[in-house]
């Protein structure tokens, strides 16, 4: 059955997602997304209350704390995008902080967190560790083939790094702190290493990767890379790499966030809209 769905601010993944809502037969409106190329937006958020779903971005709160609404040109304060919805209106949003809960809750929406669900992340993890492979082939002097490469963690993105970074040809190898992670990555044919000495033996890599979204990367371990290694951080904020520290010992950092929205912005939509499925699905919708 056809819905009434709107896609409200975000990036790429957002206008693709409002685009695949639409091919799907849905009466999908959009707002704070004007700058996105083939969207038509909305002027305000007046009839938003008559939705069957909202749908926020991913993330769904900028730097500022208002509204994620990178292709839109004015910022967007909450009150303006939840104001105007009524009480136990289904909201879904990517990762959910305590400011967008309280006043969620306040409002008496139906808030879920599109992101804190497992087939979310684990598809996402594809988008993310082919543009970091991307962002490898571009800024590295040398093919990934032959290249030793450090991948930190071992989570969802680092079992979808492994075998892309090990199929091209690269040597790879895995900081992991659990046991069970390191077994998992020697299975996958890489080469493990804990995380208490990492110093120790950092100067061999010609890439690092983090995918641990804490810190992991600060002087001592900088400090002890080799001389034009390129380091990728895929953490979430706060990052995992001391920044200041990187720039004043020469280092270079690509901190890559919303990769997925950069890589490959219609399959990102795709996976979030069929998550929001699953979450509409979830609260009969």
């Amino acid at each position: 059955m056809a819905k009434n769905i709107w896609v409200v601010g975000g990036d790429p993944r957002q206008a693709a997602l409002a685009r695949l809502l639409a091919e799907d037969g849905h009466g999908v409106h959009t707002y704070a997304l004007e700058l996105a190329e083939g969207v038509r937006c909305e002027p305000s958020m007046a009839g938003a209350d008559r939705a069957d779903c909202v749908v926020l971005p991913l993330p769904a709160l900028g730097p500022e704390g208002g509204l994620n609404a990178p292709l839109s040109g004015s910022s967007h304060p909450l009150e303006e995008v939840l104001g105007p919805l009524r009480p136990g209106q289904p909201v879904c949003a990517g990762m959910v902080t305590e400011p967008l809960q309280a006043m969620a809750e306040a409002r008496g929406l139906v808030l879920r967190d599109y992101f804190a669900r497992e087939e979310l992340a684990v598809l996402n993890a594809i988008p993310t560790a082919e543009g970091a492979i991307q962002i490898a082939m571009e800024e590295l002097p040398v093919t990934l083939h032959a290249s030793r490469v450090l991948v930190i963690g071992f989570g969802r993105l680092g079992h979808a790094l492994v075998p892309r970074l090990r199929g091209l040809g690269a040597r790879v190898w895995v900081s992991a702190r659990r046991y069970e992670q390191q077994a998992a990555a020697e299975s996958m044919g890489a080469g493990v290493e804990g995380m208490d000495r990492l110093p120790d033996w950092l100067c061999g890599y010609d890439l690092v990767i983090n995918t641990v979204p804490a810190p992991v990367l600060g002087v001592e371990e900088l400090s002890a890379l080799k001389e034009g290694a390129l380091v990728i951080d895929l953490a979430s904020r706060p990052g995992g790499v001391d920044m200041k520290a990187a720039a004043a010992l020469g280092v270079r950092v690509i901190w890559a966030l919303s990769l997925p929205g950069k890589a490959a912005p219609v399959t990102s939509g795709r996976y979030i809209k069929d998550t929001v499925y699953h979450l509409m699905d979830e609260l009969e919708v």
